[in-house]
């Protein structure tokens, strides 16, 4: 009990834990390499069943649907990730898909890209999600432009963009509700 309290300290929580690298884990006094493994194993499994119990047949309704499926897990990555949530002609969540990961601050990436595993997989809509890992989800004037060339594409390729959402510390932010890369209507 106390090496879990004094690991929850030093890593400051949950989050910085989850984040803590296994060569880092296996240097703390008390864990060596079966623990540091079992820890890094526990998260695993425990993000996996997360992940299973929201995919399995949910369906997205809302902005928040979206992001409660990817806050937990997104919030607290140190690396800019874009995600897709591919979705059936029902709104059901097919699968979660990891198109890009970054560098610390900035995702460059191509809009064919975040529809290769959507047309493998005949999705009909898609939501895209990423992070700021400063924790802010403010969209920059690059993820307005990103977005309308993403729902551009979409409407080439007849896979129908719903939103684009930008996961913070706690909160997010929906693109298409702020009007920001969407067409009025």
């Amino acid at each position: 009990m106390q090496l879990a309290q004094r690991l929850l300290v030093d890593y400051g929580g949950w989050a910085g834990l989850l984040r803590a690298d296994y060569s880092d884990l296996c240097r703390q006094r008390g864990i060596g390499a079966t623990k540091a493994a079992a820890l890094k194993a526990a998260f695993e499994i425990g993000r996996r069943l997360l992940l299973a119990e929201h995919e399995h047949r949910l369906q997205i309704k809302s902005p928040a649907d979206a992001a409660q499926l990817l806050m937990l897990e997104m919030a607290h990555l140190d690396q800019e990730h874009l995600r897709t949530i591919l979705l059936d002609t029902k709104n059901r969540v097919q699968t979660i898909h990891t198109v890009y990961i970054g560098n610390l601050n900035t995702s460059m990436v191509r809009p064919g890209e975040v529809f290769k595993e959507a047309v493998r997989r005949n999705s009909a809509a898609l939501i895209v999600v990423h992070n700021h890992p400063s924790g802010d989800p403010t969209p920059s004037p690059e993820d307005v432009l990103v977005t309308r060339e993403i729902v551009q594409a979409g409407q080439v390729l007849d896979v129908q963009v719903l939103d684009h959402l930008i996961i913070g510390q706690g909160s997010y932010i929906s693109l298409r509700e702020r009007g920001l890369g969407f067409e009025q209507r």
